[in-house]
C-alpha cells in the first residue's frame, strides 16, 4: 500500500503559452492564478483488489476541494510500479484500462485535468505511460523516453522507451474506453499540453536523472511547468540528490517543477519515500513529507508565472538558444487552470528543505516499511531473537519506532491506521495511545541462551525489552543442541570439540553453526505458536538482524538467525547503526542502549573463559567494521576489483598501512567475500538502504561460485607491491647519497 502525497499548487498565471506577441504581452499584464495538485498515490497493485479507482478518486476529490485544476499522480500508479514480470501478463493491461474507465466515468474526475500512470501497448510494444484526461476525454498518452535500468531498476525488461522525440502518433483506444470518451484515437508520443493560460510538459522519473533531460528542450520551447511522476526508492542521504536535481532543472532555464513520488512498501525490498516538492526558478517553495503513514497528504503553494517569464527573459543566452529550439507538438486544451479573483493571495516564498539526518532516516524509513509489510501480510506482529548485541537491538528499536509512528498517526486522526492496528490485534475497540503498550501487543522478543552466553548479554537484552515494552522470553537452547550432537555421535562414533577444548577449526565452526541454526528453528516455532500459547490469535513475522557489512563479508551462518521473514537493517552499515542507536538513546530515552553500544560485538558461540567473553566479531572476521564499510563502497559504488581496490587503498591508507599490509587486507577481504558469496542466495529480504548492498536478488548480480584463489588478480597486486617496495628502497638509497 503506497501512501498519498498530493500537492496543490495555486499558481499565478497569465493568459496562454504561445509564441509571445504584442497582443499577448498586453494580456499578460493581467495577473491570474490557477491551482495545481501533485499527489504521490497509495496502493500499489490495487487493481487486483478492485479498489484502485476508489483510492485514486479519493485523492482527486481532496484535490478539487482544495481548488486544484490539475492532478498529477506518480509513476505507474494504476497497476503499481512493482508489478515486475506481471507486466508481461495481458491481465495487467486489461485491469489497468478497467481502472482508467472507472476514473473517466467518475464525477469526481470532472473539471480537473488528471494525469495517471499505467502500462500501454501500442503497435504490440509495451510503454510506461502517462495518460492525461479531462472531462471524459483522453488528451494525451505520453510514453516514458528514458528507462531506469540500473541498481534495483529493470524497466527495460518490461518496457520499451519511446524514441521518436517531438513526434506523436494515433493510438486506438480499447472499446471500453471508446464507449466512455466517444474517441476512437488519441495522440500518443512526445508532446506537451497547451491550456488557455500556460504550457505543461511531462517528465517521468528517470528522465530527470539523465544527462540531457527533456525539460531542457521543453523549457527552451516555452513550456513553463514541468511535471515529474516518479517511482524513486529510498536510500540513505538520497534526498539531497533528488532535491538538487529538481532545483537544477529550473535554475538555468527557469520554470516551475512539480514532482510526485510513490510512498510506501511496494511488496519487495524497496521503500518509496515521497519527498513530493514544488520548485520555482531553482528554489523549493513547497515540501512534502519523506516518511509517513498517512494515505493522503496535500501540499499547497501560490506562485506567479510572471516570475518564470521575467526570470527567463533576463537570460540573454537562453533567449538565443530558445529562438532556434525545435517546437514540440502541442495538444490544445480548451481549459484554464487559472481564475481571476484571487489577486490578493500572497505568493509562496522559497524555503529551506528540511532534511532528515541519516539516523532519523533509519528510524523512520524501515519502520514505515515494516508497518506496510505487517498490515499487508495479515500477521499479528513480529518476533525477534534479541541477543543483547547492537544488531538485534537496532532491529528492536526500529519496531519500537514503528509503534511510535502508529500511535502518532492514530492521535492525528488517521482512520486507516486505526483500522489496520485493530485488525492486527484482533480487537475492534482498541485504540493505541502508548508506544510501549502497543509494542507489548505486537512485538515478542526472545533471548536464546546457551552455555556460551554471558550474563551481561542476557541482562542487556532483558533491560532493552523492558524499556521498549516488548513481550520478552528467556529460554535455553543447550538441550536441543546436545540432542542434535547426540544423534551425530551415535551415528559416527565421534564427538566434535571446540577449539579451546582441543578440537579442529572444522569442529569449532560446526559446533557454532549448530547453535545458530537451532536458534532459527526455535524462532520460527515461537513465531507460529507463542501467541497461541498465550490465548491470542494470529502468528508473528520473524525479524532478522544481519547488517550490510556482515552480509558483504559473509560473517553469518547460512540458515541461522539471519534467516527470517524480513530484515529491517540488512541494508545498513554497522557505522550507521551505531549512530542510530545513539539517536535512540536521546530521542526515545532508551538508556539500556548505552551498555549495548559500549560492548564489543560478539556472536557468543564459543566457550567463555571464566564466564567472560573471548570471541569478538572483528577478530573472527580478521577485519574491522570500518574497513568492511570501505571495502563495500569501493567494490560496489566505485566498481573496484581486487587490483583497483588495492591501488586506491594504498593512497587512502598510506598513513596507517604499508603497501604490503594493504595487499594482505585486500586479499583477505576478497577471499572471505568469494568463499561466502553463496550465502547471499538465501539472504532474508532486507530493506534497501545503501548503494553498496551485496543483495543478489536484483541489486548486486554476481556469481556465487568463485575461484577463491583470485590467482591472476592477486599476482598483479603482488607485482605492484614488489615494484613499490623496490622504488622505496631506491629512494632511500638516493637520500643516503
Amino acid at each position: 500500500m503506497l501512501l498519498y502525497s498530493p500537492k496543490r499548487l495555486r499558481q499565478c498565471s497569465a493568459h496562454s503559452k504561445r509564441s509571445i506577441n504584442t497582443t499577448d504581452q498586453l494580456i499578460l499584464q493581467y495577473s491570474q492564478k490557477y491551482y495545481w495538485l501533485q499527489p504521490a498515490l497509495p496502493s500499489f497493485n490495487e487493481v487486483t483488489k478492485c479498489n484502485g479507482a476508489r483510492s485514486r478518486s479519493r485523492g482527486i476529490e481532496i484535490a478539487k476541494r482544495k481548488g486544484a485544476k490539475y492532478r498529477l499522480g506518480p509513476e505507474l500508479e494504476i497497476c503499481g510500479y512493482g508489478c515486475s514480470d506481471h507486466y508481461f501478463e495481458s491481465d495487467t493491461n486489461l485491469h489497468s484500462f478497467q481502472v482508467l474507465a472507472k476514473l473517466l466515468d467518475s464525477p469526481v474526475t470532472q473539471d480537473i485535468i488528471c494525469d495517471v500512470g499505467m502500462p500501454v501497448m501500442h503497435r504490440n510494444v509495451r510503454y510506461n505511460c502517462r495518460v492525461i484526461f479531462l472531462n471524459r476525454k483522453v488528451l494525451l498518452i505520453r510514453p516514458k523516453m528514458a528507462l531506469a535500468n540500473e541498481g534495483n531498476y529493470r524497466e527495460m525488461r518490461w518496457f520499451t522507451p519511446w524514441q521518436r522525440t517531438r513526434t506523436i502518433e494515433e493510438y486506438f483506444l480499447p472499446r471500453m474506453i471508446q464507449e466512455l470518451t466517444k474517441q476512437e484515437t488519441v495522440p500518443i508520443g512526445d508532446a506537451v499540453l497547451a491550456t488557455q493560460d500556460t504550457c505543461i510538459g511531462s517528465e517521468v522519473c528517470e528522465e530527470l536523472w539523465t544527462p540531457y533531460s527533456p525539460h531542457i528542450e521543453m523549457g527552451l520551447d516555452g513550456v513553463e511547468i514541468f511535471t515529474n511522476a516518479s517511482g524513486s526508492h529510498h536510500t540513505l542521504r538520497k534526498a539531497y540528490t533528488r532535491v538538487d536535481l529538481v532545483n537544477m532543472a529550473t535554475s538555468k532555464n527557469g520554470g516551475i517543477y512539480v514532482l510526485a513520488n510513490q510512498k510506501g512498501c511496494d511488496g519487495d525490498r524497496l521503500y518509496y519515500d515521497g519527498c513530493a516538492m514544488i520548485s520555482v526558478n531553482g528554489a523549493i517553495v513547497a515540501q512534502g513529507s519523506q516518511f509517513s503513514l498517512d494515505d493522503v497528504e496535500v501540499l499547497t503553494a501560490t506562485l506567479d508565472l510572471e516570475d518564470v517569464r521575467s526570470y527567463r527573459a533576463e537570460i540573454s543566452s537562453r533567449g538565443l538558444m530558445a529562438s532556434r529550439a525545435n517546437p514540440y507538438p502541442r495538444v490544445k486544451v480548451d481549459f484554464a487552470l487559472s481564475c481571476h479573483d484571487d489577486d490578493a493571495d500572497a505568493v509562496s516564498e522559497p524555503i529551506q528543505w528540511q532534511y532528515h539526518s541519516p539516523e532519523e532516516e533509519i528510524s523512520l524509513g524501515p519502520a514505515c516499511w515494516l508497518w506496510d509489510y505487517l498490515r499487508r501480510s495479515q500477521q499479528a506482529g513480529f518476533f525477534l531473537p534479541l541477543s543483547g548485541g547492537m544488531d538485534s537491538s537496532s532491529s528492536a528499536c526500529i519496531v519500537y519506532s514503528m509503534c511510535h509512528q502508529v500511535c502518532l498517526a492514530v492521535k492525528n486522526g488517521n482512520q486507516q491506521v486505526l483500522a489496520d492496528v485493530r485488525k492486527i490485534v484482533y480487537n475492534d475497540a482498541y485504540t493505541p495511545e502508548d508506544p510501549r503498550e502497543l509494542c507489548g501487543r505486537i512485538f515478542t522478543t526472545c533471548y536464546m541462551a546457551s552455555e556460551n552466553s554471558s550474563e551481561a548479554t542476557r541482562n542487556r537484552a532483558k533491560e532493552l525489552a523492558k524499556q521498549i515494552g516488548s513481550y520478552h522470553i528467556n529460554l535455553n537452547i543447550d538441550g536441543a543442541v546436545k540432542a542434535i550432537l547426540g544423534i551425530f555421535s551415535m551415528v559416527t562414533g565421534r564427538t566434535p570439540q571446540f577449539r579451546t577444548h582441543g578440537g579442529s577449526g572444522r569442529e569449532n565452526l560446526a559446533l557454532q553453526n549448530v547453535q545458530a541454526r537451532v536458534r532459527m528453528v526455535l524462532a520460527y516455532l515461537f513465531a507460529q505458536l507463542s501467541l497461541w500459547s498465550r490465548g491470542i490469535q494470529g502468528g508473528l513475522l520473524v525479524i532478522g538482524s544481519a547488517n550490510v557489512d556482515e552480509c558483504l563479508q559473509g560473517y553469518l551462518t547460512k540458515y541461522d538467525c539471519s534467516s527470517a521473514d524480513i530484515n529491517p537493517i540488512g541494508g545498513i552499515s554497522k557505522t550507521d547503526l551505531k549512530s542510530f542507536l545513539q539517536y535512540c538513546i536521546e530521542h526515545f530515552q532508551l538508556a539500556a542502549l548505552i551498555s549495548i553500544l559500549k560492548a564489543p560485538p560478539t556472536a557468543e558461540l564459543e566457550p567463555l573463559a571464566d564466564g567472560k567473553m573471548t570471541q569478538t566479531d572483528e577478530e573472527d572476521m580478521g577485519m574491522t567494521y570500518a574497513e568492511l564499510s570501505v571495502y563495500g563502497k569501493l567494490r560496489k559504488i566505485t566498481k573496484a576489483g581486487p587490483y583497483t581496490m588495492f591501488c586506491k587503498l594504498i593512497n587512502i591508507w598510506k598513513e596507517v598501512s604499508s603497501p604490503r599490509q594493504v595487499a594482505e587486507k585486500v586479499k583477505h577481504f576478497f577471499r572471505s567475500y568469494s568463499v561466502n558469496r553463496h550465502k547471499m542466495t538465501t539472504l532474508t529480504p532486507a530493506y534497501h538502504a545503501e548503494n553498496y548492498s551485496p543483495e543478489d536478488n536484483r541489486f548486486d548480480l554476481r556469481p556465487f561460485l568463485y575461484n577463491t584463489a583470485w590467482s591472476w588478480q592477486f599476482r598483479c597486486i603482488d607485482n605492484q607491491v614488489l615494484k613499490l617496495e623496490s622504488e622505496e628502497v631506491q629512494n632511500s638509497l638516493e637520500d643516503l647519497d
